[in-house]
């Protein structure tokens, strides 16, 4: 398993033979910033331009799958008629590319299974295990046939860093990846607990796919989606780092305003508001 160069994207090289390379994404977004007027939304995210760059990826790379970790389409709650047609082309596309698709379900998925082609294979928000990996979306815990991959990959968290603003590039912002070395705990599990604790030694957040999702800038002091467990159980399980698409190694990201006291009060007053 390796990131692709420049793309929020990757390769996942099979373990036997007969299984082909799988091109691993999450936060695709379809419908982000669309209308009735524009159902592909704008063009820098439109869904169109999003399938082809898909295509490109797995054509270059000479990969037979697509992996979706979850959040293909943007509103939460049902998927509008004008964006039906859209989420059907979008993996209707893949599809005619000879890729095998595979959709992990996000928590902006709600409805999307009955728009989606017959031939794509849908998994729950817990996740599955491909090639070694256990892949999961990040915003429900995944099975424990997922917890024991030797590394977890996830979505959601949309992680970015803040850097000095720039002609293009107003608000700094540029999408990164999330890579923590971790020492799984030792120990006998609860017998009332009901899953198990993850025994990954690598766990990967991917950046989002869409350029136009909002990033979570990393390098805040506590960035909005700190209340994920992914925070809290990944990130501050051991040693996490920020690579920028093009390999550029950010550092060690601070992770103690998820485990300090300061931090659950902070936790409590934003819940509060």
């Amino acid at each position: 398993m390796r990131p692709v160069p420049d793309a929020p994207a990757l390769l996942l090289e099979p373990t036997r033979r007969t299984d082909p390379r799988t091109i691993v994404v999450a936060d695709i977004h379809l419908g982000l910033g669309s209308s009735v007027e524009r159902p592909l939304g704008p063009p820098e995210g439109s869904a169109d331009r999003l399938a082809g760059a898909l295509v490109a990826l797995a054509r270059t790379h000479r990969a037979g799958a697509v992996l979706i970790a979850g959040d293909a389409k943007h509103p939460i709650v049902g998927t509008p008629p004008a964006l039906r047609p859209v989420v059907f082309d979008f993996f209707a596309e893949l599809l005619h590319e000879g890729l095998e698709v595979d959709l992990v379900l996000g928590n902006h998925d709600v409805g999307i299974v009955r728009h989606l082609p017959r031939e794509v294979s849908v998994h729950p928000a817990t996740g599955l295990v491909r090639g070694g990996v256990g892949v999961f979306h990040g915003h429900r815990w995944p099975s424990n046939a997922v917890l024991k991959a030797p590394t977890l990959v996830a979505g959601h968290l949309h992680p970015g860093f803040r850097l000095a603003p720039t002609a293009d590039n107003p608000e700094g912002k540029l999408r990164c990846w999330v890579r923590v070395e971790r020492t799984p705990a030792v120990g006998r599990a609860h017998r009332r607990r009901r899953h198990i604790e993850p025994r990954a030694h690598e766990v990967v957040i991917l950046p989002a796919f869409n350029p136009i999702a909002g990033t979570e800038s990393l390098n805040r002091e506590r960035p909005a989606r700190g209340r994920s467990f992914l925070y809290r159980r990944f990130l501050a399980s051991g040693e996490a780092r920020a690579f920028l698409l093009d390999g550029t190694d950010l550092g060690k990201l601070t992770t103690s305003y998820e485990t300090g006291p300061r931090s659950r009060e902070a936790g409590r007053s934003q819940r509060g508001r």
